[in-house]
């Protein structure tokens, strides 16, 4: 009963006249109002066997047992399969309530819990069940959940009716291609490739029924029915220490094998042994993290998702993924609810400078403007202390900046995010390196006059440079001259070649333009020709030309060069 009930719209009740109302009667309609059916009648079946009065007496009995239920003003239709009476009446009310029922959601994603998996010689795998929402076209892909094994629609069957379609509301069955019947099984979802993500932990809302026994502990074991599976788990009850009949409360199901649902999915909970009914609700979170009972945050976060405004959900998802940088199918993914217009919502939050979306050149990609915010503080701090201990230094690299602050991100995200924190005055880019926005490099007299003496020092030397270990072991103050040396090098007026190799850039540049002259007017260059060219030792001759191979200007072909 339970797997086959949460397909339905429209509820008859049976109950025997001549019995009357049995304790499964009751234990099936809780079911129903678990799983939120909102429409039925009642049929009192057998009543060919009892008197008029005893009809009467058995009525009155049914109108006072479903008092203050969606079943209160029900019709109920005396009815007879040996001697057809009332069957006419009851088929007319049938159809009446079937006009009165909500429309199915067709637009949302196919979903379709599976009932009976089988196999048909020729045809191979066949998945039975009724489809929730959307709908699904011959040939298109599908996707099995739990496992993620993706299939292709090779044929639907509708009431024993080949189709093209088959949509929400709908008895189907389905051929699948390329999956054997072993691969799936009664309780497992086919849905739309990609959709959903299963889950050890579900966030749910618990409404615990007035008939159970005794109160529900902590950490109690029990079973979870959902569409068309059974799953055994724990209660972690997140918001009291026990929860009594008639309570509700917000709990982490904590299962033992993986689930596929969605948002706002009915469910239904059963003692583990004996087994009865024992409570059920609605589905917050499909797919949780653990939660730490009684935590605050975590409880308003419930509270929100429990509200149903998409927006806040959404943005609340985009909140929690923020350091994933999610895709908008990841996004819906968390959403765990169909939301076709789940593009049209990401862009009203990013309107509303909620979230921030930055275009990857593959699909888009959404941060929540806090996790930004954070971000920024924190490069920000860094850059801070970086310039007290450093103030002739123009910031940290921004490779640096990624592996401390953005670990794991993608790197023309990165440059986008880079960007926008230009644009928005909170740092400046100085080639490859980061600072605050206004930081400048400011020189004291003395530390003036050695900037000036190092940069006259190597104009002087021209192609033959002076190494650092020369310069510096003239000064005094070696802690400062290297500040100054590093702060030349970071501002590029000073080019390193090689670990032993440094030129001014003005004269770098030069030798550049030497190179690639003479190649174009001698068609290659040595070693030598280079050496005399530049009148310097064979020794800065090799480190440049050797840099330039590296940097892929020019290549060796033989003793020669030429260019790449």
């Amino acid at each position: 009963m339970l797997a086959g009930v949460s397909g339905i719209d429209i509820v008859i009740m049976v109950i025997a006249a001549d019995e009357g109302i049995m304790p499964q009667t009751r234990e099936h309609f809780e079911i129903l109002q678990l799983l939120n059916i909102k429409r039925g009648l009642i049929a009192l079946t057998k009543s060919d066997l009892v008197d008029e009065e005893w009809l009467s007496m058995i009525k009155e009995d049914v109108k006072e047992e479903f008092k203050g239920t969606f079943l209160e003003n029900a019709p109920i239709h005396a009815v007879s399969s040996k001697t057809k009476v009332g069957l006419d009446a009851l088929i007319k009310d049938v159809d009446k309530l079937t006009e009165e029922i909500d429309a199915k959601d067709t637009q949302g994603h196919f979903r379709l819990p599976v009932d009976r998996v089988f196999s048909v010689s020729g045809f191979g795998t066949i998945v039975t069940g009724t489809v929730i929402s959307g709908m699904i076209k011959e040939g298109e892909n599908v996707e099995i959940y739990p496992s993620k094994e993706v299939s292709k629609v090779r044929g639907i069957e509708v009431h024993d009716k080949s189709v093209k379609i088959a949509e929400a509301g709908q008895r189907c069955a389905i051929n699948i291609a390329n999956v054997k019947t072993s691969a799936v099984k009664r309780g497992d979802v086919i849905a739309a490739a990609n959709l959903m993500e299963p889950s050890l932990m579900i966030d749910c809302k618990l409404y615990y029924l007035k008939s159970a026994s005794r109160p529900l502990e902590n950490r109690q074991r029990v079973r979870l029915y959902h569409g068309t599976s059974e799953i055994i788990c724990r209660v972690v009850i997140l918001d009291k220490e026990e929860l009594n009949q008639g309570e509700e409360a917000y709990v982490q199901l904590r299962l033992e094998k993986p689930l596929t649902a969605q948002r706002n999915d009915r469910f239904v909970i059963r003692s583990y042994s004996p087994m009865y009914t024992i409570g059920g609700g609605s589905i917050i979170d499909p797919s949780a993290k653990k939660a730490k009972r009684f935590d605050k945050k975590y409880l308003e976060e419930l509270k929100v998702k429990e509200s149903g405004k998409t927006e806040n959900i959404i943005e609340n998802n985009v909140k929690k993924l923020s350091d994933q940088y999610p895709k908008a199918s990841d996004i819906l993914k968390a959403l765990g609810k169909n939301e076709e217009q789940i593009g049209e919502k990401l862009q009203l939050l990013v309107d509303e400078n909620k979230i921030v979306r930055f275009d990857t050149g593959d699909k888009a990609v959404y941060v929540h403007k806090e996790y930004i915010d954070n971000k920024v503080n924190s490069m920000c701090e860094l850059l801070e202390r970086f310039h007290k201990e450093n103030p002739l230094k123009w910031g940290i690299s921004k490779e640096e900046i990624k592996n401390k602050v953005f670990k794991g991100i993608k790197q023309k995200i990165y440059d986008e995010m880079l960007d926008l924190f230009v644009k928005d005055n909170k740092i400046s880019i100085h080639g490859s390196f980061i600072s605050l926005e206004g930081f400048t490099i400011k020189y004291t007299k003395e530390q003036e006059n050695t900037r000036h003496n190092i940069i006259k020092a190597f104009k002087a030397a021209k192609f033959s440079p002076p190494k650092y270990s020369e310069l510096e072991e003239k000064q005094e103050d070696k802690k400062s001259f290297k500040m100054i040396f590093d702060s030349l090098l970071d501002e590029g007026i000073i080019v390193k070649v090689s670990e032993d190799c440094l030129f001014l850039k003005e004269d770098y540049d030069k030798v550049k333009e030497i190179i690639v002259n003479f190649i174009n007017t001698n068609g290659s260059l040595t070693l030598a020709q280079l050496r005399d060219e530049l009148n310097t030792s064979r020794k800065y001759a090799m480190a440049l030309i050797e840099h330039f191979d590296g940097i892929k200007l020019t290549k060796r072909v033989d003793d020669k060069r030429v260019l790449y």
